[in-house]
Protein backbone atom coordinates (compact mmCIF):
# COMPACT_ATOMS: atom_id res chain seq x y z
CA UNK A 1 0.00 0.00 0.00
CA UNK A 2 1.09 3.08 -1.24
CA UNK A 3 -0.27 6.35 -0.17
CA UNK A 4 0.40 10.19 0.00
CA UNK A 5 -2.44 11.03 1.84
CA UNK A 6 -2.02 13.93 4.63
CA UNK A 7 -1.40 13.08 8.43
CA UNK A 8 -0.42 14.75 11.70
CA UNK A 9 2.88 13.54 11.54
CA UNK A 10 3.95 14.16 7.85
CA UNK A 11 2.57 17.98 8.83
CA UNK A 12 4.35 18.00 12.53
CA UNK A 13 7.61 16.79 10.60
CA UNK A 14 6.78 19.79 7.93
CA UNK A 15 6.72 16.93 5.07
CA UNK A 16 5.38 18.41 1.57
CA UNK A 17 2.93 15.97 1.43
CA UNK A 18 2.12 17.08 -2.28
CA UNK A 19 5.76 16.28 -3.39
CA UNK A 20 6.58 13.84 -0.62
CA UNK A 21 10.24 15.38 -0.13
CA UNK A 22 11.09 17.39 2.86
CA UNK A 23 9.56 21.50 2.82
CA UNK A 24 12.08 24.63 3.20
CA UNK A 25 11.17 24.56 6.67
CA UNK A 26 13.47 21.86 7.16
CA UNK A 27 15.88 23.52 4.36
CA UNK A 28 15.87 20.69 2.67
CA UNK A 29 18.84 18.90 4.25
CA UNK A 30 21.09 19.55 7.39
CA UNK A 31 18.52 17.61 10.08
CA UNK A 32 19.33 16.05 13.22
CA UNK A 33 15.92 13.61 14.11
CA UNK A 34 16.12 11.61 17.37
CA UNK A 35 13.23 9.18 18.11
CA UNK A 36 12.69 8.00 21.50
CA UNK A 37 10.90 4.69 22.25
CA UNK A 38 11.13 2.46 24.87
CA UNK A 39 10.23 -1.33 25.20
CA UNK A 40 6.83 -0.85 25.84
CA UNK A 41 6.03 1.40 22.82
CA UNK A 42 8.46 0.63 19.92
CA UNK A 43 8.84 3.77 17.80
CA UNK A 44 10.25 2.27 15.20
CA UNK A 45 7.42 2.80 12.61
CA UNK A 46 8.65 6.12 12.67
CA UNK A 47 11.81 5.20 11.54
CA UNK A 48 9.89 3.43 8.38
CA UNK A 49 7.72 6.46 7.64
CA UNK A 50 11.31 8.26 7.02
CA UNK A 51 12.96 5.09 5.01
CA UNK A 52 9.44 5.29 2.56
CA UNK A 53 9.43 8.81 2.49
CA UNK A 54 12.77 9.41 1.50
CA UNK A 55 12.65 6.29 -1.31
CA UNK A 56 9.59 8.18 -2.92
CA UNK A 57 9.60 7.40 -6.84
CA UNK A 58 8.30 11.03 -7.00
CA UNK A 59 12.24 11.84 -5.72
CA UNK A 60 15.92 10.42 -6.39
CA UNK A 61 16.72 10.49 -3.04
CA UNK A 62 18.98 7.65 -0.92
CA UNK A 63 18.47 6.04 2.22
CA UNK A 64 22.08 5.22 4.36
CA UNK A 65 20.70 2.56 6.87
CA UNK A 66 23.58 1.36 9.75
CA UNK A 67 21.56 -1.45 11.61
CA UNK A 68 22.47 -2.76 14.82
CA UNK A 69 19.11 -3.74 15.52
CA UNK A 70 18.11 -6.08 12.51
CA UNK A 71 18.48 -8.00 9.60
CA UNK A 72 18.02 -6.55 5.86
CA UNK A 73 15.01 -9.37 5.42
CA UNK A 74 13.06 -7.66 8.47
CA UNK A 75 12.77 -4.32 6.82
CA UNK A 76 12.52 -5.16 3.42
CA UNK A 77 9.42 -7.16 4.64
CA UNK A 78 8.16 -4.27 6.46
CA UNK A 79 8.85 -1.89 4.13
CA UNK A 80 6.88 -4.08 1.50
CA UNK A 81 3.59 -3.88 3.49
CA UNK A 82 3.88 -0.32 2.69
CA UNK A 83 4.73 -0.17 -0.49
CA UNK A 84 8.40 0.25 -0.64
CA UNK A 85 10.19 -2.49 -2.11
CA UNK A 86 13.96 -2.47 -0.74
CA UNK A 87 15.50 -5.24 -2.80
CA UNK A 88 14.41 -2.86 -6.01
CA UNK A 89 15.77 0.40 -4.29
CA UNK A 90 18.93 -1.71 -3.37
CA UNK A 91 19.43 -2.58 -6.96
CA UNK A 92 18.87 0.88 -7.57
CA UNK A 93 21.71 2.20 -5.58
CA UNK A 94 18.80 4.13 -3.81
CA UNK A 95 19.05 1.93 -0.34
CA UNK A 96 22.54 1.62 0.97
CA UNK A 97 22.61 -1.20 3.72
CA UNK A 98 25.07 -1.66 6.79
CA UNK A 99 24.56 -5.28 8.40
CA UNK A 100 26.04 -4.52 12.12
CA UNK A 101 23.97 -7.51 14.06
CA UNK A 102 27.31 -9.02 14.40
CA UNK A 103 29.30 -5.45 15.01
CA UNK A 104 31.97 -6.02 18.32
CA UNK A 105 34.73 -4.02 19.55
CA UNK A 106 37.13 -5.75 21.72
CA UNK A 107 38.78 -4.11 24.62
CA UNK A 108 41.58 -2.33 23.38
CA UNK A 109 40.30 -1.02 19.57
CA UNK A 110 36.49 0.37 20.33
CA UNK A 111 37.83 3.78 18.82
CA UNK A 112 39.74 1.74 16.10
CA UNK A 113 37.03 -0.20 14.99
CA UNK A 114 34.20 2.91 14.74
CA UNK A 115 36.56 4.91 13.46
CA UNK A 116 36.92 2.12 10.56
CA UNK A 117 33.07 2.37 10.34
CA UNK A 118 32.71 5.68 9.90
CA UNK A 119 35.24 5.98 7.15
CA UNK A 120 32.65 3.50 5.75
CA UNK A 121 29.75 5.68 5.94
CA UNK A 122 31.59 8.53 4.39
CA UNK A 123 32.58 7.03 1.66
CA UNK A 124 29.10 5.84 1.15
CA UNK A 125 28.31 10.01 1.04
CA UNK A 126 30.77 10.48 -1.04
CA UNK A 127 29.80 8.14 -3.67
CA UNK A 128 25.75 9.36 -3.45
CA UNK A 129 26.34 12.65 -2.89
CA UNK A 130 27.44 13.75 -6.60
CA UNK A 131 28.16 17.19 -7.13
CA UNK A 132 25.50 19.02 -8.93
CA UNK A 133 22.69 16.93 -8.40
CA UNK A 134 19.55 17.36 -6.70
CA UNK A 135 20.07 14.17 -4.22
CA UNK A 136 19.90 13.88 -0.82
CA UNK A 137 20.86 11.37 1.48
CA UNK A 138 18.93 10.24 4.60
CA UNK A 139 21.34 8.67 6.84
CA UNK A 140 19.89 6.61 9.44
CA UNK A 141 21.04 4.61 13.09
CA UNK A 142 18.98 1.68 14.36
CA UNK A 143 19.41 1.82 17.24
CA UNK A 144 22.13 3.83 18.95
CA UNK A 145 21.98 2.09 22.32
CA UNK A 146 22.77 -0.97 20.30
CA UNK A 147 25.86 0.74 19.33
CA UNK A 148 26.59 1.42 22.91
CA UNK A 149 26.63 -1.97 23.81
CA UNK A 150 28.34 -3.18 20.96
CA UNK A 151 31.20 -0.99 22.35
CA UNK A 152 31.19 -2.83 25.47
CA UNK A 153 29.52 0.83 27.27
CA UNK A 154 32.04 3.04 25.90
CA UNK A 155 29.60 6.36 25.46
CA UNK A 156 32.84 8.24 24.73
CA UNK A 157 33.72 6.74 21.75
CA UNK A 158 29.73 6.15 20.80
CA UNK A 159 29.24 9.76 21.25
CA UNK A 160 32.43 10.89 19.14
CA UNK A 161 30.96 8.50 16.12
CA UNK A 162 27.79 11.09 16.35
CA UNK A 163 29.21 14.10 16.65
CA UNK A 164 31.49 12.60 13.13
CA UNK A 165 28.30 12.06 11.39
CA UNK A 166 27.04 15.23 12.87
CA UNK A 167 29.41 16.80 10.87
CA UNK A 168 28.51 15.08 7.79
CA UNK A 169 25.13 16.80 7.38
CA UNK A 170 27.33 19.97 6.95
CA UNK A 171 29.43 18.03 4.27
CA UNK A 172 27.34 16.79 2.26
CA UNK A 173 24.28 18.34 3.09
CA UNK A 174 21.97 15.22 4.46
CA UNK A 175 20.13 14.33 7.31
CA UNK A 176 20.61 12.10 10.14
CA UNK A 177 18.19 9.74 12.22
CA UNK A 178 18.58 8.35 14.92
CA UNK A 179 16.53 5.99 17.31
CA UNK A 180 17.11 5.03 20.91
CA UNK A 181 15.89 3.24 24.11
CA UNK A 182 14.89 5.72 26.40
CA UNK A 183 14.49 3.31 29.00
CA UNK A 184 16.65 1.57 29.37
CA UNK A 185 18.13 4.40 31.32
CA UNK A 186 17.24 4.98 34.83
CA UNK A 187 15.16 8.68 35.52
CA UNK A 188 17.67 9.75 37.65
CA UNK A 189 21.12 9.17 36.39
CA UNK A 190 20.37 10.26 32.46
CA UNK A 191 23.40 9.52 30.64
CA UNK A 192 25.34 11.74 28.93
CA UNK A 193 24.70 10.39 25.60
CA UNK A 194 21.13 10.92 26.09
CA UNK A 195 21.32 14.30 26.98
CA UNK A 196 23.89 15.15 24.14
CA UNK A 197 21.82 13.61 21.44
CA UNK A 198 18.43 15.26 22.48
CA UNK A 199 20.82 19.15 22.78
CA UNK A 200 22.64 17.72 18.92
CA UNK A 201 18.61 16.81 17.26
CA UNK A 202 17.08 19.61 15.91
CA UNK A 203 13.74 17.52 15.91
CA UNK A 204 12.88 15.34 18.64
CA UNK A 205 10.22 12.04 18.35
CA UNK A 206 9.15 10.33 21.40
CA UNK A 207 7.04 7.44 20.85
CA UNK A 208 5.25 6.66 24.51
CA UNK A 209 2.29 4.46 26.00
CA UNK A 210 -0.76 6.24 26.94
CA UNK A 211 -0.71 7.84 30.18
CA UNK A 212 -4.33 6.16 30.61
CA UNK A 213 -3.42 2.54 29.75
CA UNK A 214 -3.97 0.92 26.87
CA UNK A 215 -6.76 1.39 24.56
CA UNK A 216 -8.27 -0.93 22.23
CA UNK A 217 -8.24 1.36 19.23
CA UNK A 218 -5.27 3.83 20.42
CA UNK A 219 -1.55 1.80 20.74
CA UNK A 220 0.52 5.20 21.68
CA UNK A 221 1.28 8.20 21.76
CA UNK A 222 3.87 10.75 19.34
CA UNK A 223 5.22 14.03 21.14
CA UNK A 224 7.07 15.74 18.79
CA UNK A 225 9.38 18.60 19.74
CA UNK A 226 10.82 21.26 16.34
CA UNK A 227 13.71 23.11 17.66
CA UNK A 228 14.11 26.57 15.96
CA UNK A 229 11.15 26.54 13.89
CA UNK A 230 10.58 29.93 12.55
CA UNK A 231 6.93 32.03 12.89
CA UNK A 232 5.19 34.56 10.44
CA UNK A 233 7.73 36.77 11.55
CA UNK A 234 10.62 34.94 10.86
CA UNK A 235 11.64 35.37 14.74
CA UNK A 236 12.77 31.13 15.32
CA UNK A 237 11.10 29.13 18.27
CA UNK A 238 10.05 25.31 19.48
CA UNK A 239 6.92 24.22 18.46
CA UNK A 240 5.68 20.77 19.95
CA UNK A 241 3.28 18.56 18.89
CA UNK A 242 0.89 15.85 20.62
CA UNK A 243 -1.21 12.83 19.20
CA UNK A 244 -2.11 9.39 19.22
CA UNK A 245 -1.47 6.65 16.88
CA UNK A 246 -3.22 3.49 16.06
CA UNK A 247 -0.61 0.99 13.82
CA UNK A 248 -2.21 -1.38 11.31
CA UNK A 249 -0.64 -4.26 8.82
CA UNK A 250 0.74 -1.80 6.10
CA UNK A 251 0.12 1.64 7.65
CA UNK A 252 0.02 3.95 10.86
CA UNK A 253 -3.01 6.16 12.15
CA UNK A 254 -2.88 9.32 13.51
CA UNK A 255 -5.09 11.21 15.66
CA UNK A 256 -5.95 14.21 17.97
CA UNK A 257 -6.24 13.29 21.72
CA UNK A 258 -10.10 12.51 22.42
CA UNK A 259 -10.97 12.14 18.96
CA UNK A 260 -11.25 8.40 19.78
CA UNK A 261 -11.98 6.25 22.39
Amino acid sequence: MSSLAPNLLDEALGFDVATSTITDRWDGCRRVILIEDSVETSGAFVLHHFIKRTLSPLSSDVVIFLSFSHSFSHYDRVLRKMGCNLVQQTENKRFLFFDLLKFQCKEGNVESVTMALYGKVHKALEICCVPDTKTKVLLVIDDISLMEVATNGSSNQVLDFLHYCHSLTSQFGCSLVILDHEDIYTSTDLPTLLLRMECLADTVIKAEPLGTGLAADVHGQLTILNKGVSDVVGKKRSKSSNFHFKIKENNVEYFYPGSRT
